[in-house]
């Protein structure tokens, strides 16, 4: 008899073919469940492992011993001819074709409830196709070449984004794992990708040494690894040789492309303007004054050396957009720049999805005037199909989220900026933007939030305590409020805005010692900046200087200065109000023009928009001087021009009820004021005495319930004034 034969005959291939389909069923259900169930590694190769190592006893018992329906009997002692001794050969047959069926039917279903291609699947399940390149640990001795390493890594990004059906982790977030000891699969699933890719660089005179592996984050198993020893002039041929390799490996077993053009890498090759692109990157990152100063520099740096270097100057245009919107840059400064810098690279890119961003924004906000509302409605749309064509690029979502701000459209922008979270979940800047959004809103715990998430990811940035301080300005905590902006100043010494906002806040306080230790900072850095005019401004009203007030509010004018913080606007404001308590509204109007000409054309169908709010600061004069009829003519036009955008200006409660005031309506105005201002921290409300003080509010003021609210706020100020001083005192003592 052949040892087959009687392999058959002892049941020994039935059973062992019924193990291996049993034990890859039971194996396969599960390792699938148990990581599921958060079981560490070890027990999922546990599994694995016992079913191997049991593979060969089963067959030996298998020889030896026979199932039967009297128990496990000797093969020595079974009666062949007996039909109940034949039985579970029958019943062996049948265990094994039903689990082979349960494993069809289980690969078939956990395959295509997985299956990232699945548009029915769950839409949280990771594709195999995606992989996150964390940032490459700087082995060499010197720490400045921290950004060397960096920009590798950043340049693997670039190159592996544009392998087609390949998901790649959005390069912010990847490096918010840098330096954190994390387990990969704990960083792949925060990151929802399959595959990591890690290295090392180990920089040394002209020589850099690369050690890269891709590893599978589901099991830890290495797809591919490899080392590579050059010369520093090899870099971007290493970059590329990397990425490329690294595409192959996914390619020959995820992606199955079939060949096609080869990704584009980085836009020079220069190592010199790279190098300092690349520290113009890390300089950005915290958008404070100092890392934007810096970078600007870099990247001119970069272009010097390199003047065709595309990705240096859309960086660079973008830069100069971040400067204006913190105040280091002009308006038309900015915009200038950012156009000319944008033209040189669509002329040569025309497809660049943020070049085109930037010269939608800039010519949608340009100062040569207002837009229209067609035209910044048509731009709102543009940016929509350019964020539609390109979902990852930024910028286009940045431009897009200011546009429906300005509309007051704050939930439609936030849903803009968390689905950028979505794809970006570690991006400490898109954690800001939701933070400003909630804020908006007044959802004042989910700003506080996603604010501290931002600085959590990206400590140096200064913003994000801005932002906290205004949380706690709207919650009537003023001294918290100084506390965040001081945490700003101390990451930002160089914004000198900060300790504009401070001393601006304690002025109206009356608190003008205390002020004045931060006016002279702003005095020190930036005497002609928006923020020292509006300061200087403040201070002068509240030592109650009316002439030193005329003459600070007239300078700001003769100079044409921005609108930023309210500057110019208020400016116009103090010299109407003057005007109008000393009868001599015609003669500041005309002065007004004079200077500004066609500030006060109510009619004018465009023009600049600090005129704009000129005009709506001065109907505390005009209240005074112009018929009724003229004046609500006036207020309906300022109204229908808002309406025309979407916008409803009466949301803001202190202006509908300057509106019904003017118009007549005061038991309304009375009943808002009591209800929706009055309610709100004095905090936010600081000038209000100047305020209410106008004539449009003197029946207002009058009724005993509103005296009542404003002595509620007159102590409410007094307790925060006092809270402040001891404050102050303590940290000068501190210090």
């Amino acid at each position: 008899m052949s040892l087959v034969t009687e392999l058959k005959r002892r049941n020994v291939l039935r059973v062992a073919a019924a193990y291996l389909v049993v034990g890859w069923l039971l194996t396969e259900v599960l390792t699938t469940i148990l990581p599921t169930l958060g079981a560490p590694d070890w027990v999922t190769k546990a599994v694995i492992l016992i079913f191997a190592f049991g593979f060969i006893p089963t067959v030996i018992l298998s020889w030896v011993f026979e199932l039967t329906p009297d128990g496990i009997k000797r093969e020595a002692d079974l009666n062949r001819d007996s039909t109940s001794d034949r039985r579970p050969t029958k019943k062996l047959d049948y265990v094994t074709i039903l689990a082979v069926v349960l494993a069809i039917v289980f690969v078939g279903f956990f395959s295509a409830s997985q299956s990232p291609d699945d548009p029915t699947g769950d839409a949280t399940s990771i594709s195999n196709k995606s992989i996150a390149v964390l940032p490459f640990v700087n082995m060499s001795n010197d720490k400045d070449n921290e950004y060397f390493s960096d920009g590798l890594t950043e340049t693997l990004l670039h190159v592996l984004a544009q392998f087609p059906n390949l998901k790649v982790a959005a390069r912010t977030s990847s490096f918010a794992f840098k330096g954190k000891n994390m387990d990969i699969r704990e960083i792949a699933e925060a990151l929802q990708v399959a595959h990591i890719l890690e290295g090392s660089v180990q920089r040394s005179g002209g020589r850099v040494r690369i050690t890269v592996q891709l590893i599978r984050a589901a099991d830890g198993f290495q797809v591919w690894s490899e080392s590579f020893d050059r010369t520093v002039d090899d870099i971007f041929a290493i970059q590329d040789e990397i990425a490329f390799q690294v595409g192959g490996a996914l390619s020959a077993s995820l992606l199955r492309s079939g060949g096609g053009n080869e990704p584009a890498s980085v836009g020079t090759e220069n190592l010199g303007a790279y190098d300092l692109y690349l520290q113009a990157l890390r300089e950005r990152a915290s958008f404070s004054y100092g890392g934007l100063l810096a970078a600007d520099g870099l990247l001119k740096g970069a272009l010097v050396i390199d003047p065709d270097f595309l990705d240096a100057k859309t960086e660079l245009a973008g830069n100069y957009l971040s400067q204006l919107e913190t105040g280091l840059m002009g308006q038309d400064h900015a915009f200038s720049a950012a156009l000319a810098m944008t033209d040189q690279v669509l002329a040569e890119r025309p497809a660049d999805a943020g070049a085109r961003a930037i010269q939608l924004f800039v010519k949608a906000a340009s100062f040569a005037g207002a837009p229209s509302p067609d035209f910044l409605f048509e731009t709102i749309r543009q940016l929509e199909s350019l964020i539609a064509e390109h979902p990852d690029e930024y910028q286009a979502r940045i431009f897009l989220s200011r546009f429906l701000q300005g509309l007051q459209q704050f939930d439609k922008a936030l849903n803009v900026q968390l689905d950028a979270l979505h794809r970006d979940p570690y991006n400490a800047r898109i954690h800001f933007e939701i933070g400003s959004l909630y804020l908006l809103l007044e959802q004042f715990d989910d700003a506080r939030s996603a604010l501290n998430k931002s600085i959590e990811i990206e400590p140096t940035q200064p913003n994000a305590y801005q932002r906290l301080a205004q949380i706690s300005l709207a919650l009537g905590d003023g001294v918290d409020f100084i506390r965040q902006l001081l945490k700003a100043m101390q990451v930002d010494p160089r914004d000198h805005e900060l300790p504009g906002f401070m001393a601006g806040f304690l002025y109206q306080l009356g608190l003008i010692e205390e002020g004045d230790e931060f006016r002279s900072l702003v005095i020190a850095v930036a005497p002609t900046s928006e923020v020292a005019y509006r300061i200087e401004l403040l201070r002068a009203i509240n030592l109650d200087d009316e002439e030193a007030s005329i003459a600070s509010a007239r300078r700001a004018i003769e100079d044409d200065i921005g609108d930023r913080q309210f500057a110019y606007g208020g400016a116009v404001r103090l010299l109407m109000r003057v005007a109008a308590r000393r009868g001599m509204v015609a003669e500041e109007s005309a002065y007004l023009e004079q200077h500004a000409p066609g500030i006060l054309d109510i009619d004018a169908a465009t023009i600049p928009a600090k005129y704009r709010t000129s005009q709506r600061a001065s109907f505390d004069a005009w209240y005074t001087t112009l018929p009724h009829d003229e004046l609500i003519r006036r207020i309906e036009i300022i109204l229908g021009i808002a309406s025309d955008f979407g916008v409803d200006p009466l949301a803001n409660p202190r202006t509908k009820i300057g509106v019904l005031a003017m118009r007549g309506d005061i038991e309304e105005a009375i009943e808002v004021a009591l209800t929706e201002v009055f309610t709100q921290p004095v905090t936010t409300n600081l000038g209000w005495q100047d305020d209410f003080a106008q004539a449009q509010f003197v029946e207002l003021s009058a009724d005993p319930r509103i005296i009542s609210a404003m002595k509620n706020w007159e102590t409410e100020e007094a307790v925060l004034r006092d809270r402040l001083q001891n404050f102050l005192m303590d940290l000068s003592s501190a210090s």
